[in-house]
């Protein structure tokens, strides 16, 4: 049985593990799908502003979906759960209130790997392959795995990922831009809470709003990006929070700190 967990290791910081063992290559079925959806949907009304979704099988992270779910939804028959989660669980992952992350630590392919594609940020175990095989399967992309990576590595790799079904390493699509870091196996989980804790403490509003200019300016000329950027920023810049976190840095500024340590914690230059 799919087992969804939901842990807290910060304030403002999820972590979504879904457990299916049972279910060879960890391919996700729609009673997984929605019980995942359900739980981003959770943490999300909890309070978490960053939520990092995993995977609890070994060695693999999440892949395609259920072939007997898929074929059962087509055909009239019972289905494992509602298929409607497939499309929640990525609405989930881009609401523009949670900053989300893939903890990739295992082989992706399919609808999980459309659901790496819908997060904010991939942090990918080195090694592991991402594929879209579904005209393999005589299927298609439903959910993304053309459209939202066309938007991330252009049009002439997502075209040698669709129309082959052959994998890519995360190494390789690290250099394309669509993975974000690469790291040893074993460390994508600790990795990601790593990157979450440092995203939850943030100020909410300024995380949420640089995750509006991302994610409503993909949908926008250039001019009106710009022009939605600019209102988004000028709200930032009045409010409460940000008025007197300027006024701090400034004076920090002020009393002879350099910028990269005010920032970035960093005590020697250029480090």
């Amino acid at each position: 049985m799919a087992r969804v967990e939901t842990a807290w290791p910060h304030p403002g910081l999820a972590t979504v593990t879904l457990t299916d063992p049972e279910v060879p290559n960890h391919n996700v079925t729609f009673a997984a799908i929605g019980e995942l959806a359900d739980a981003l949907a959770a943490a999300r009304e909890a309070g978490a502003r960053v939520v990092v979704l995993a995977s609890g099988v070994e060695g693999a992270w999440l892949n395609h979906a259920h072939l007997g779910d898929l074929r059962a939804l087509v055909t009239g028959t019972a289905v494992s759960g509602d298929p409607s989660g497939w499309f929640r669980a990525p609405a989930e992952l881009s609401q523009t209130d949670v900053v989300s992350i893939a903890a990739i630590s295992g082989d992706t392919s399919g609808g999980g790997c459309e659901l790496g594609w819908a997060c904010d940020l991939r942090i990918a175990e080195a090694g592991v392959r991402f594929s879209q095989p579904e005209v393999i399967l005589g299927l298609g992309t439903g959910i993304g795995g053309t459209s939202r990576l066309r938007r991330l590595v252009g049009r002439t790799v997502t075209a040698q990922l669709v129309l082959t079904g052959r994998p890519l390493t995360a190494e390789r699509l690290y250099e394309l831009g669509a993975v974000n870091a690469v790291v040893a196996k074993g460390e994508v989980t600790a990795t990601a809470i790593a990157w979450g804790r440092q995203l939850a403490d943030l100020l909410p509003g300024a995380l949420a709003g640089m995750k509006r200019m991302l994610r409503e300016g993909e949908d926008l000329s250039l001019p009106a990006a710009l022009e939605n950027d600019q209102k988004i920023a000028q709200g930032l810049f009045a409010s409460p929070e940000g008025l007197a976190l300027m006024q701090q840095t400034q004076a920090r500024y002020d009393a002879g700190e350099p910028l990269a340590q005010v920032l970035w914690g960093e005590t020697a230059p250029g480090r």
